[in-house]
């Protein structure tokens, strides 16, 4: 029998509309950072960005053997948010301001780059040195305009600090890395408002979650099988590498595993800047003339440079 959750976060939920769906994309193989490996479903010749999310990159499990793992070596960002979320593996990250930190499964690292940083996120050292799988996921979150220059910030989030919850029956648990869900709040503090939801759903459960109808709203599934959408309307199958991206028009979005496994997604919504867009590379900004500006204060060094070995 197929179990039904509806989200503590809106009790009347129920009554509520469910959105349709709107597209259902699949990803690009693609290379990042020193040569890494990724899926992407956005930015592509296709599909920019979906306002406030400007990437979505899935570093998909890889078994790396010793000497392997490749990482991002310096490089600059301006203007927009970056979300490192590993699910397997260790990495290592530095940046121009002092920043230091390390990543491991289940940990999140938020960095807001603001005005403008170098930024280094590698293989931890015995990661290198031993091998083993690297997994995880790097999502970009444009800043308003307002906030484009402000000083940058890091929140790095050990997994054990991120809130996990699951319904009596076990068939749905939810990681809450950003916004609410099942009556848990996240931690992180965004300055873009958004809801970041990594669930887990099996044998045939349903999920509802409810959502701001301005938010505009995707599931990517990492693994597994699921409809989505309304099953009293229409609903569309999506699998693992694929995106699904909701209509807007309705207070919750509504999906199910399907064949009586596991599906695994990550939920994003955020509510949209309508603000223009203007990026090349590292840096995002309104303007083509700050982007020049950004290029500009790079080439200068007015962004810094990472001195090895630093703390936070």
């Amino acid at each position: 029998m197929d179990t039904t959750f509806i989200d503590a976060v809106s009790p009347s939920s129920n009554g509520q509309s469910v959105r349709s769906i709107d597209k259902v994309v699949t990803s690009i193989q693609a290379k990042e950072g020193a040569g890494f490996s990724i899926r992407r479903p956005f930015p592509t010749q296709s599909l920019s960005f979906i306002d406030p999310f400007l990437l979505l990159d899935h570093m998909e499990p890889l078994k790396l053997v010793p000497g392997q793992a490749k990482g991002a070596p310096d490089h600059p960002h301006r203007g927009f948010e970056t979300v490192t979320y590993l699910l397997e593996g260790k990495m290592h990250h530095e940046d121009s301001a002092g920043n230091s930190g390390h990543l491991e499964a289940g940990d999140v690292q938020w960095m807001t780059a603001g005005a403008g940083v170098i930024h280094s996120e590698m293989p931890d050292v015995e990661y290198f040195k031993d091998g083993g799988v690297l997994h995880g996921f790097q999502i970009w979150v444009n800043l308003p305009a307002v906030d484009k220059m402000m000083p940058p910030r890091y929140q790095d989030i050990p997994s054990r600090m991120i809130p996990v919850v699951q319904n009596d029956e076990g068939t749905i648990r939810v990681k809450v890395i950003a916004g609410e869900s099942m009556g848990a709040s996240a931690v992180i503090d965004t300055r873009t408002p958004i809801t970041f939801l990594h669930v887990d759903i099996k044998s045939r459960a349903n999920f509802l979650q409810s959502l701001p109808e301005n938010y505009n709203v995707m599931a990517y599934i990492i693994s597994g099988s699921g409809t989505f959408g309304d099953p009293k309307a229409e609903t569309v199958e999506a699998s693992a590498d694929q995106l699904v991206v909701f209509r807007k028009g309705g207070k919750n979005v509504r999906f199910a595993e399907s064949e009586g496994g596991t599906l695994s997604l990550l939920l994003l919504a955020g509510a949209p800047l309508g603000e223009p867009v203007a990026r090349y590379g590292p840096f995002v900004m309104n303007t083509e003339e700050e982007i020049k500006q950004a290029m500009r204060d790079y080439q200068s060094g007015k962004l810094g440079s990472i001195e090895r070995g630093s703390k936070r």
